[in-house]
């Protein structure tokens, strides 16, 4: 089956005539193949495709709780505010996730009122810093370190124990909250410069800035837990940014293009059993939705022992986006796979 999440993307000219197609909608994603030594070759696809934005989520500390939100901002890193502080280790600023501590999933994250504070929360407990600080302040009340997420080697300002005393009592582990500091961490991989056809950089998500699924995969995946007698399942457990009502189970495998917001779709998600952790309780289920996923999602040559749920994707440019708008494909591709 082709779709969404079977889309690899080089970076490539628009021919302007889908970009006039494109002028009645909001945002416009384009899915092309990556080129690997001449094997692959892309298909496109003449039919009109529009799928509504039906949620938008952000996730200000990497593997905390997120923010279901109406509008945001795209910015060249991802949307505002995603994935800008992550938690690491106190002793080797090894980054720290939802895999090594399924509580994380239990700091809830929100927006102060006034829009000028991240207020991180456990219970009745909660700490706010600064969403937007000054380069100033952080001068002034953090200190630049190196930190580590998978192999990337990179910076964070690192707050001081009034913030972290708390949450590392909570998760029984020796942590420190960084904010994303200002040395580039380039894109790899499937959006590697080469591939990508510019050098783009991010925050701390695990690859890419965007993820982008739909809503009728997951309804899909439920029915067949509910076939094996297990619970339904929330799409929050993948840590999707932009959630799309597709017209068919794994459609966001399908998309192509829209505007004035270009979103290059450039692999698909392979994922980990990060999506066995329920949000709410922090307990980590031993078999689901990893074995259900893996029965029937291993459908990329190049990731071929995990299952995939979800598209990678790389904004082109800035813009407003919120719920209601659309989503359009003029371009697809069945022809790609994940490179390392």
């Amino acid at each position: 089956m082709a779709g969404f999440e079977d889309i690899s993307n080089k970076g490539m000219g628009l021919p302007s005539s889908f970009i006039l197609l494109a002028t009645a909608v909001v945002i416009l994603a384009t899915f092309a193949a990556t080129q690997l030594g001449g094997l692959i070759k892309t298909k496109f696809s003449g039919e009109r495709k529009v799928y509504d934005i039906i949620e938008l989520r952000v996730y200000p500390v990497k593997s905390c709780r997120g923010i279901s939100l109406r509008k945001t901002h795209m910015q060249m890193h991802g949307l505002d505010l995603d994935r800008q502080w992550m938690f690491v280790d106190g002793q080797t600023h090894q980054f720290v996730t939802i895999r090594q501590n399924p509580r994380m999933t239990l700091i809830n994250t929100k927006i102060s009122e006034d829009g000028k504070n991240l207020i991180l929360s456990v219970g009745d407990e909660q700490v706010s810093v600064a969403a937007y600080p000054t380069l100033e302040w952080l001068a002034a009340n953090t200190t630049l370190e190196h930190v580590k997420i998978w192999s990337d080697d990179t910076d964070g300002y690192m707050y001081g124990p009034e913030v972290n005393e708390h949450f590392s009592r909570f998760l029984d582990q020796d942590v420190r909250l960084v904010y994303k500091g200002p040395s580039d961490r380039i894109l790899s991989t499937n959006a590697k410069p080469e591939l990508l056809g510019r050098s783009q950089s991010t925050y701390f998500p695990d690859q890419m800035p965007l993820l982008i699924a739909s809503d009728a995969s997951v309804t899909e995946l439920n029915e067949r837990l509910a076939g094996k007698g297990e619970r339904a399942i929330t799409i929050e457990r993948f840590r999707p940014n932009i959630i799309i009502r597709g017209n068919q189970a794994w459609s966001e495998d399908r998309k192509k293009e829209q505007k004035p917001i270009i979103i290059d779709v450039v692999a698909r998600c392979a994922r980990c059993q990060v999506p066995n952790v329920e949000p709410t309780t922090a307990e980590k289920h031993k078999r689901e939705p990893w074995d259900t996923l893996m029965s029937y999602r291993r459908v990329d040559k190049g990731s071929k022992y995990k299952p995939c749920f979800g598209m990678h994707s790389v904004p082109r440019n800035e813009g407003e986006i919120e719920i209601g708008m659309q989503l359009e494909v003029l371009k697809e591709t069945d022809k790609h796979r994940i490179v390392h």
